[in-house]
């Protein structure tokens, strides 16, 4: 939210529609990481490693990542995703390469299998988002009903 409409929303009255947007918002919000959840764990995994596959796979510019990008992108310490991707390496879903034009710096590339369960989940995840897309674009337009 741009610093204007900040402070313009900070001197309105907040309604009770703003109040149910925002709680709507959470709920579904809620919704889908509680399917995120329960797929990652149909197909045997973590939902953290889940998180952690899709957050290499999807990295801006489709790059190469390292264990500090892993980091940021999920928001941990990096010695939490130090330990995340050690847990992923022994699950045989990722693997470490150094980087070629810096030796000391780690990169992470997903196996195979990494690469099939998170194909497989990400479709089921593009259907439910397809599911609850409706509902989203209500609640953030702020139409009623």
């Amino acid at each position: 939210m741009s610093t204007e409409k900040s402070q313009r929303r900070r001197g309105a009255e907040i309604t009770q529609a703003d109040y149910h947007a925002l709680s709507q918002f959470r709920y579904l919000i809620r919704c889908f990481l509680e399917f995120s959840q329960n797929a990652a764990k149909a197909v045997g995994l973590q939902p953290r490693h889940h998180q952690a596959l899709l957050a290499i796979k999807g990295f801006p510019g489709g790059g190469p990542v390292s264990v500090g990008d892993l980091a940021e992108r999920l928001r941990i310490r990096h010695h939490s995703a130090v330990e995340l991707v050690d847990r992923l390496s022994e699950a045989g879903l990722v693997e470490r390469r150094h980087a070629e034009d810096d030796q000391r710096k780690v990169m992470l590339i997903l196996t195979e299998r990494a690469e099939a369960l998170l194909a497989e989940l990400s479709a089921a995840h593009l259907d439910e988002l397809s599911r609850v897309e409706p509902m989203l674009i209500k609640v953030l337009s702020r139409q009623d009903g």
